[in-house]
């Protein structure tokens, strides 16, 4: 099964929780045991999983990210995203989440972050869930 969310950022850097998303897609499925795999097909974004209780966390993983890789730098990218870039690939695109008795096995404070670090843009994010 595959599913496509379109995510739509507001910001350059942002963090878009779509843990929600995700759970409606996997109960929409059937699936009761398998994996889910959240795939952003974008070179400028990426998807991680971190706390989602606390607003905090995401702010500070903002700023500290825009720290150690600056908007602005002797970047030789003709477009002036590389930092973006950089930030893509450090992330990474991808994640995968086990589903067990069809529900995400995320930790208690755990969701599912849209990564934007060259926005604002439409987005997308591919889900793909195989059962097993």
């Amino acid at each position: 099964m595959l599913k496509k969310i379109n995510v739509r950022t507001k910001s350059q850097t942002e963090f878009v929780d779509i843990t929600r998303e995700i759970r409606q897609i996997v109960k929409e499925s059937g699936i009761s045991d398998g994996l889910v795999t959240v795939f952003i097909p974008h070179t400028t974004a990426a998807v991680t999983i971190n706390e989602n209780a606390d607003p905090d966390v995401v702010s500070d993983i903002i700023m500290e990210i825009n720290k150690i890789i600056p908007f602005h730098d002797s970047y030789k990218h003709f477009e002036g995203n590389s930092a973006a870039h950089i930030k893509s690939s450090l992330f990474g695109v991808s994640e995968s989440i086990i589903i067990a008795d069809g529900e995400l096995l995320l930790g208690t404070w755990q969701g599912i972050y849209f990564c934007e670090f060259d926005g604002p843009r439409h987005r997308k994010v591919f889900v793909k869930i195989n059962a097993g």
